[in-house]
């Protein structure tokens, strides 16, 4: 039963795809826009998580504040999909266009000139998968770490986009054995480094004030290879071209190993945070990023969408 629903839902995605193939770019995002919003009203679908998560990471705002972020939300990640869907129609030069602002792009520049690869970091801000196409077409060699998706076609479609714009693709399950050598031969492994999971060794660290569970991959490679770290995010602006901007993470050396891991994934973390508050209502407010936390966290610091918050 559920193999037919997942055939169903890529089915459709299909052939969306292909209906918004044959209209100009920014009449299909707007499409996409439309359909997002759908996801907040009528059909609500984890409103109220959304809502939850954005009141409890900005209490300055009102409650109409709050639901308008969260509807802005649903907008960008309906936009953002169907640009993603669309990428490999526009083909490299087409991503180079697309971004018209580019923020320390001398950061990639220093850690390609270093020889030793890079750890690129992101988090579900803005549109991710853009920003690896981005570096794609710039010429940089990059390696992207999956985790499985629960539709196995929709698996299948997204990595093969992943593949057209220029990522190659590699599955968690291989990301131990694969990431040293792909280091070691001067290519950047890109890491979506902001959700806590089961079987991934995380740690917790403040997002928003609200400890929360967050993988410790990227630092622990970082600390192993001594790679450079660098966050990317790439951020959709007003008249529909996109900021791509760069930040290294430093990465410190006391000898303490546990420490130091920690120490990149907070910092990583404070990094995201920072570039989350330049355009909050680009982040994937629909993922409970707090539901993992600490047993001892305070009450008032436990996570805004849990039920009773």
């Amino acid at each position: 039963m559920k193999s037919v629903q997942h055939r169903a839902e890529y089915g459709a995605l299909r052939a969306l795809v292909r209906a918004l193939g044959a209209v100009p770019w920014d009449r299909a995002g707007r499409i996409g826009a439309r359909v997002g919003a759908a996801g907040f009203q009528p059909l609500g679908i984890r409103r109220r998580v959304v809502e939850r998560q954005i009141a409890g990471a900005f209490p300055e705002l009102s409650p109409g504040e709050v639901a308008a972020m969260a509807r802005r939300s649903y907008e960008h990640l309906g936009r953002a999909s169907i640009e993603t869907a669309l990428l490999p129609g526009l083909g490299q030069a087409g991503v180079l266009r697309l971004v018209t602002e580019v923020e320390n792009w001398d950061v990639v520049e220093r850690a390609v000139a270093g020889g030793k690869g890079i750890i690129i970091v992101a988090g579900h801000l803005g549109n991710w998968e853009l920003a690896g196409a981005y570096l794609a077409a710039r010429g940089v060699p990059l390696d992207v770490i999956v985790r499985k998706m629960g539709n196995p076609f929709f698996e299948s479609y997204l990595n093969q986009t992943r593949e057209q714009i220029g990522m190659n693709v590699v599955h968690d399950a291989q990301a131990v054995r694969h990431t040293p050598r792909a280091l070691r031969e001067g290519r950047a492994v890109a890491f979506v480094a902001d959700q806590g999971v089961r079987g991934l060794a995380s740690t917790f660290v403040p997002f928003f004030g609200r400890p929360a569970k967050t993988p410790r991959g990227a630092g622990v490679f970082a600390l192993r290879i001594e790679a450079p770290v660098v966050f990317i995010a790439a951020l959709r602006k007003p008249d529909g071209s996109y900021l791509v901007g760069f930040e290294e993470i430093p990465v410190e050396r006391t000898g303490d190993r546990e420490h130091d891991v920690d120490g990149v994934v907070l910092r990583f973390t404070q990094v995201l945070e920072r570039w989350v508050r330049r355009a909050p209502e680009q982040y994937f407010w629909q993922h409970r990023r707090w539901r993992r936390q600490p047993p001892d966290t305070p009450p008032e610091l436990r996570d805004p969408a849990a039920e009773g918050a």
